[in-house]
């Protein structure tokens, strides 16, 4: 799933997590810090989460000083990246002191030299994780008289924790670019819920917790509760939300009639603007009449 350091080379050959590694990346090293120095780093929602969290600020925040849009897909499904500096740097690089956020670092960086692939054979229902290998001419670490399976060196990175926090968002992406036609292109509010679901959740949260939305789905109040003050039950509703968003899941249930209320709504909605333009068109056409009456007079005097 992860997109690859500027461009990587990536080996073929899909690793299972008992496949060996022979790695080691330490500040000792020639080449310490220099994947940060040419950063292309796609970004989880749990990345968002931690990230924007070590930096006390709110997720909209984050992503407008700290990321930059892409498209995921040919049907335009958002992503983002971390910003760079104009040499390619990323921005929490700090200097040779290295990652300024290492602990909360992203999944990208976390699992370099791997690239996590999620794998679903065609007509399974089951996705399968398997990754592959990242050499690049810059990097020393595979050079390093240090061996150890794969499955160790996700535990050293504490992957375990990011992928837990990802693999629904993870089954979601697939799902929708293994789909193809079968599901279409989303529609434009599709793929903004999209993007405020998947990354920016304090927008989210405010959405969930509006009048609106209590009105419309059949949730307990201590669910309410819940996603008000923790960033992790509210990044797994995300996926439960996008699921119905995205392919019509109907795993979370709507009060009686809240279709046909919203489309009241809607239609009383639609009928004032209606009032307020025809209000205006009047009110314009009364404004040139008098302008040409105005003009006339003027003229004839």
């Amino acid at each position: 799933m992860s997109d690859l350091p500027f461009q990587s080379a990536v080996m073929p050959e899909a690793l299972q997590l008992n496949s060996p590694l022979q790695f080691h990346c330490h500040p000792g090293i020639s080449c310490f810090n220099a994947c940060c120095q040419r950063a292309d780093i796609t970004l989880t929602p749990y990345d968002v989460l931690r990230l924007k969290r070590r930096l006390g600020l709110t997720s909209t925040e984050f992503i407008r000083q700290f990321t930059v849009p892409f498209q995921m897909d040919g049907d335009g499904l958002p992503g983002i990246k971390l910003k760079t500096d104009d040499d390619g740097a990323c921005l929490q690089l700090a200097g040779a002191a290295g990652c300024s956020v290492y602990s909360d670092r992203p999944t990208v960086c976390r699992y370099y030299p791997l690239a996590l692939l999620t794998l679903r054979k065609k007509d399974s229902a089951i996705a399968e994780e398997r990754y592959s290998l990242v050499k690049e001419d810059h990097c020393q670490g595979h050079a390093a008289a240090r061996t150890l399976s794969i499955a160790e060196y996700r535990t050293e990175q504490h992957c375990d924790e990011f992928d837990a926090k990802n693999r629904d968002w993870y089954q979601l992406v697939l799902k929708k670019k293994s789909a193809g036609p079968a599901v279409g292109r989303p529609p434009q509010l599709s793929l903004q819920f999209f993007f405020m679901a998947s990354y920016d959740g304090d927008t989210f949260r405010r959405f969930v917790l509006s009048d609106n939305f209590r009105n419309t789905y059949t949730l307990p109040a201590e669910f309410y509760t819940e996603i008000e003050q923790d960033d992790e039950a509210l990044l797994e509703f995300s996926y439960r939300f996008l699921r119905q968003v995205l392919f019509g899941e109907r795993t979370i249930q709507e009060m009686a009639d809240a279709w046909e209320q919203r489309v009241t709504q809607r239609q009383d909605v639609w009928e004032a603007r209606r009032q307020i333009e025809i209000e205006r068109r009047a009110a314009a056409e009364d404004d040139k009449y008098r302008a040409d009456g105005n003009d006339d007079c003027g003229c004839a005097g």
